[in-house]
């Protein structure tokens, strides 16, 4: 997953190259972190498995994560401020992680993440 977000990555326009990479290693970052929550409710859920029908509920579980994910983690250049909004209105970034962006990409991400 992590590849294929970088493959998005070429010419930002209006971004700078170390603006592309201060994005680039929180848009990994995040990802990293959603991945750890999910492993972590697998862990749990795994522990309450004791039939044929809560195997099939973990798998619904999963297909659902897996369909969030992708569609989260799919980086579309036109997109990307809404996108860390949601990261950090989610506590899977913090804005002081996206430091080294311009103040006004910073202000709109702060804003849309209040919402």
């Amino acid at each position: 997953m992590v590849e294929t977000m970088r493959e998005g990555w070429t010419e930002l326009e209006g971004w700078t190259d170390p603006e592309q990479s201060v994005a680039k290693d929180a848009f990994e970052r995040a990802y990293g972190r959603a991945v750890e929550r999910l492993v972590d409710a697998l862990r749990s859920r795994a522990a309450g498995l004791h039939s044929a029908e809560s195997v099939w509920q973990l798998h619904d579980y999963l297909s659902i994560e897996r369909h969030t994910m992708e569609g989260r983690f799919d980086f579309r250049l036109d997109g990307i401020l809404f996108v860390f909004a949601s990261l950090v209105k989610d506590d899977l970034l913090t804005i002081d992680e996206l430091a080294g962006l311009d103040a006004e990409k910073l202000a709109k991400i702060a804003a849309m993440s209040r919402f």
